[in-house]
């Protein structure tokens, strides 16, 4: 495991989520983009990568670890309101939103914890683990950007934001970092790593998909610029496939 890996998804999830505090207005087209590729980006790890290198390490199983993965996902967005994959969706409740920040928080928290969670395991084929980190940090980066959004909704407090949005970019190569350790530590840890990495991809496999079916064009079409971005997020996937030598 690298700690520069580490830092630079670090990095580029603070910066990343920092954008609101100094662009007045993202531009939502953008956005959509943003997230339209980094959707493809992920469901091309997880197919290229992921799924390869668990089902050699566990055999058939990962194919239920992988359903389960899916299901825990789409209970976990029951907390988070979708921001993981790019939308927050809140009930009006008298003419007003209601926004559950806590709920939200904890279940992003959540989730950031379980994507980290592969990026501490020692893959078979070299090019796995740096594809890995590219896709996580492509994923994070919007991910970020609705946090800092919905922390300065609820709060005017500039260094409250700062602070949770440093917190929140912590939390995955945290994740990593522990996972990696303590694997090396004990056997039970690592085999149970082994089992979370599909769970993992199945949720990867979720929050992808609805991406391509929820990222903002009106009726859901997909528009030229969309086909683009969800086609770079498919190419920039294959070229890392030049890289496994294992």
């Amino acid at each position: 495991m690298s700690f520069t890996y580490n830092f630079v998804l670090f990095l580029l999830t603070f910066v990343g989520g920092s954008l609101p505090l100094w662009i007045k207005k993202l531009n939502d087209d953008a956005m959509q983009y943003m997230l339209a590729f980094s959707g493809a980006f992920l469901l091309s790890m997880t197919l290229l990568h992921l799924l390869p290198e668990t089902f050699e390490e566990i055999g058939h199983k990962a194919g239920l670890y992988l359903l389960i993965g899916f299901f825990v996902q789409l209970f976990i967005q029951r907390f988070t309101h979708g921001i993981e994959h790019g939308h927050m969706h809140v009930h009006e409740h008298a003419g007003h939103h209601h926004i559950p920040v806590v709920s939200i928080m904890l279940g992003l928290s959540l989730h950031a914890f379980m994507e980290g969670l592969p990026l501490g395991f020692n893959y078979r084929m070299e090019g796995t683990e740096p594809a890995l980190y590219m896709a996580v940090a492509a994923h994070k980066v919007p991910e970020a950007i609705l946090v800092t959004t919905l922390i300065m909704q609820t709060s005017k407090s500039v260094s409250k934001t700062i602070l949770g949005l440093v917190l929140f970019s912590l939390i995955t190569p945290l994740s990593g970092v522990m996972a990696n350790i303590l694997g090396m530590s004990y056997h039970f840890i690592a085999q149970l790593v082994i089992s979370l990495i599909p769970i993992v991809a199945g949720a990867f496999i979720h929050i992808s998909t609805t991406i391509f079916f929820e990222s903002g064009t009106r009726h859901h079409m997909l528009t030229g610029k969309k086909v683009l971005a969800i086609l770079s997020g498919l190419g920039i996937g294959l070229l890392t496939l030049v890289f496994e030598h294992g």
